[in-house]
């Protein structure tokens, strides 16, 4: 993990994701992605460094998706360096963060409450409280 890249705008993890090196992390302004990516705009636009830090629900661009979406909501009520520290437990523990041609253990989740209790435990097996 290369934790000083940190969780990009939308909320989806560039410390987990540069695995090749080809980025340098969202707020690098290298990112391939930044000329198409709305969240991006759209933080710009309104000054805030990332999606988590806007107090409206939002599911625009990127955040439509679940992950980017659930890691968005988890920064907001756990803060990003728990975010960030969960992801780094879970690396350790085996999970696997999506890769391009691997679907990664976040990508396999359609409810929101359940991927934060997944990035906080590591495990689907654990009841949420």
């Amino acid at each position: 993990m290369k934790r000083e890249l940190g969780i990009a705008r939308c909320g989806l993890a560039c410390c987990l994701c540069n695995e090749n090196g080809s980025c340098n992390g969202c707020n690098s302004g290298k990112c391939p992605d930044k000329d198409w990516c709305e969240n991006r705009k759209c933080s710009l636009e309104n000054n805030y460094s990332h999606c988590f830090n806007c107090n409206q629900e939002c599911r625009k661009g990127l955040l439509s998706k679940i992950k980017p979406y659930g890691f968005t909501m988890f920064v907001k009520r756990f803060g990003e360096a728990m975010l960030l520290d969960c992801l780094e437990r879970n690396e350790q523990m085996g999970v696997v963060y999506h890769r391009e041609g691997i679907t990664g253990d976040y990508d396999d989740f359609e409810d929101v409450e359940e991927l934060i209790n997944f990035i906080r435990t590591g495990s689907r097996s654990i009841p949420i409280c």
